[in-house]
């Protein structure tokens, strides 16, 4: 078997400015199934960071936006290509349901077992990353946000939605002035992952009835491409008709 390409820490990022103040950062070496969209807002008095990839490659020190300015960090979930970069940031936010991952994950909790190999990867990080050694540093919440809280970043506001489903505490934050919303896993344009060990139907299809009514104008999802408010009904219209069947 031809061994892998390791990449560099340099190329491990890409970034794209987007509409609305919204920058994605992505890791482009991860294959598209487990690689996370990570989502940088620019606000008047400090920046906000959704979710933070893998953390196998430091994440501050390689996107010059993430430095020099106050930065709330928020997790969407506690899934390992979400919150492995979060111990970088001093503000770390999130749903009281994924504190204990947050401050003692496992590789277990966090799925990097068994959903971490090299197959996930088109080319591997650099030394001294290894597979079967990776896990996710501990990165206590500072800040507990549950549904209907707001996150105010001095000109923009964007409030916590409670999405149980995916995991028990999944949040989505949206921007009601704008129309954003940024969903994490609980909905992208993409295959959703509903069998997670601690996912559960019930609260899936509850969370997916709540975000079916929003006046969205565009989703920026966990994983996959953005899209709009057309298509962010479509989709879960679909799913909820396939689940009543």
């Amino acid at each position: 078997m031809a061994l892998m390409h390791i990449a560099t820490a340099e190329n491990w990022y890409e970034t794209e400015s987007r509409p609305d103040g919204v920058t994605h950062i992505g890791e482009p070496h991860i294959k598209e199934f487990y690689r996370c969209n990570i989502w940088h807002v620019r606000g008047r008095d400090r920046d906000l960071l959704i979710d933070s990839g893998m953390g196998v490659v430091p994440l501050r020190t390689n996107i010059p936006l993430l430095t020099g300015r106050p930065i709330l960090a928020v997790a969407s979930h506690s899934h390992f290509d979400h919150i492995g970069g979060h111990h970088e940031f001093e503000e770390r936010l999130a749903h009281p349901a994924e504190a204990d991952l947050l401050a003692a994950p496992t590789r277990k909790a966090t799925l990097a077992d068994p959903y971490v190999t090299d197959d996930i990867f088109t080319a591997l990080p650099p030394a001294p990353y290894t597979s079967t050694e990776y896990a996710v540093k501990a990165a206590p919440a500072t800040r507990l946000v549950k549904d209907g809280d707001v996150i105010d970043l001095g000109d923009r506001v964007f409030e916590v939605i409670h999405t149980p489903g995916h995991s028990p505490g999944g949040i989505a934050l949206w921007e009601a002035a704008t129309g954003i919303l940024f969903s994490g896993d609980i909905v992208y344009d993409g295959p959703l992952v509903e069998d997670a060990y601690h996912s559960d139907g019930e609260d899936y299809i509850a969370s997916m009835e709540r975000l079916l009514h929003l006046p969205v104008r565009v989703v920026h999802g966990g994983h996959f491409p953005s899209y709009d408010g057309a298509r962010h009904h479509a989709i879960i219209r679909a799913w909820l008709t396939e689940k009543a069947l």
